[in-house]
């Protein structure tokens, strides 16, 4: 009888190393995320944004360590630049152009997440979670698109997101959406896709010149 139980034992606990072995945390799957964006050194992609029901569209471009630039269709020519120091914008619907000298860690806002930069703080700053299951599941209701879902809740009331949703490819490790919530309420999504990966990016694709009937309004995150 002994020997039964042994046998026993011995057969349950090979069966939960092999099952332990499927298994995945949320955090592992994130840093594996993570080090596959420390791989990239540039990047471009179609860009969706959706704040607080407004929808707007364009391209996003990246490069190391964390130049940013977004030339939007919709509103068709307005643009955002990050060149490591200055945040730019430029409006065109009433020619300004808003310039926000900012620290290097900080990126251009929310638009960091899907960098490396901005996955490092995710990983930092806070408790990362498979929203459904390690198993992919489909993007939307609608799509046949399968990604892997994470849910990201602070671990201080300091962060500026109270919550952040990402749908992560889980073949190419690259985020197609991302859902983030601020401590105020605000809404934010960005759509990722059609990735395209070190091209060589030039640092000219990060230098911005408005034109020049544009007026100039410095300052204008700290301004009253």
């Amino acid at each position: 009888m002994d020997k039964f139980f042994v046998a026993i034992s011995v057969l349950l606990f090979t069966l939960y190393s092999v099952t332990a072995q499927n298994i995945m945390t949320a955090s592992s799957f994130f840093q594996s995320v993570s080090e596959h964006y420390g791989t990239i050194t540039d990047y471009e992609a179609n860009l969706e944004i959706t704040q607080d029901g407004n929808k707007y569209s364009g391209t996003v471009s990246f490069k190391r360590p964390n130049l940013l630039r977004i030339d939007y269709t919709r509103p068709a020519e307005q643009v955002v630049v990050f060149n490591g120091d200055t945040l730019t914008i430029y409006l065109p619907g009433i020619q300004q152009t808003l310039l926000q000298t900012l620290p290097s860690s900080s990126g251009a806002a929310g638009m960091n997440l899907a960098t490396p930069q901005g996955l490092g703080r995710m990983s930092r700053y806070y408790t990362i979670a498979y929203e459904i299951g390690q198993n992919a599941v489909p993007l939307d209701e609608a799509s046949t698109e399968m990604v892997i879902k994470l849910v990201l809740y602070p671990k201080t009331t300091s962060e500026g997101f109270r919550q952040i949703k990402l749908a992560i490819s889980p073949d190419s490790k690259l985020i197609r959406r991302v859902e983030a919530t601020t401590t105020q309420g605000k809404f934010f999504m960005f759509l990722f896709s059609d990735y395209r990966i070190n091209q060589g990016l030039p640092d000219q694709r990060f230098v911005y010149d408005a034109p020049p009937s544009a007026n100039n309004f410095n300052n204008f995150l700290f301004s009253e």
